[in-house]
């Protein structure tokens, strides 16, 4: 009887080992590999190739400060194919509008203070509050999943409890 073939390494996670991303995420992730792969790992090299030219390596800093750039790079070259075999891409078009869910763009109230804010719900690997990117991981991307356009959530945050009403939800 013949054995059954092994899984792809990316298929080996189960599906709730899996990291939510959005197209748009992953297209960035694969750009930050790419250009370290072609671009900043060879710069780096070279830069060790001419401070070995200039001097002693072991009292040389330009030397040892090329090597400790060319070891944070080679980690996060690592660091990136490990999250791009683990991320699950979620399609534009399942994007959900009727209520909050990953990739939803939301648009709230803040209830205490009137103040209005619009966040799109995104992976970890991805958030970036400043940008209003907020991972569906975090607190306030937890509390406002499955909710609907009227529907009030509350946050715990440093200062207390906050309260948002959900005003509106887009892709």
């Amino acid at each position: 009887m013949a054995q059954p073939k092994p899984k792809p390494k990316e298929e080996q996670f189960e599906e709730e080992e899996r990291i939510l991303i959005t197209e748009e995420g992953k297209k960035a992730l694969e750009e930050e590999l790419r250009r370290l792969l072609e671009r900043e790992r060879k710069e780096v090299l070279e830069h060790i190739r001419e401070s070995r030219k200039v001097g002693e390596f072991m009292e040389d800093t330009d030397y040892d400060d090329a090597k400790k750039e060319q070891a944070f790079i080679q980690g996060r070259i690592e660091e990136l194919q490990q999250i791009l075999r683990i991320v699950k891409v979620v399609p534009k078009n399942k994007i959900p509008t009727n209520k909050v869910g990953f990739g939803s763009v939301v648009d709230l109230t803040n209830l205490s203070t009137g103040r209005q804010v619009t966040y799109r719900i995104v992976g970890p690997f991805e958030a970036n509050p400043l940008e209003g990117k907020i991972s569906y991981q975090s607190p306030l991307g937890e509390a406002l999943m499955d909710k609907r356009v009227g529907d009030v959530v509350e946050v715990r945050a440093p200062a207390g409890i906050i309260r948002y009403r959900v005003e509106k939800i887009s892709k």
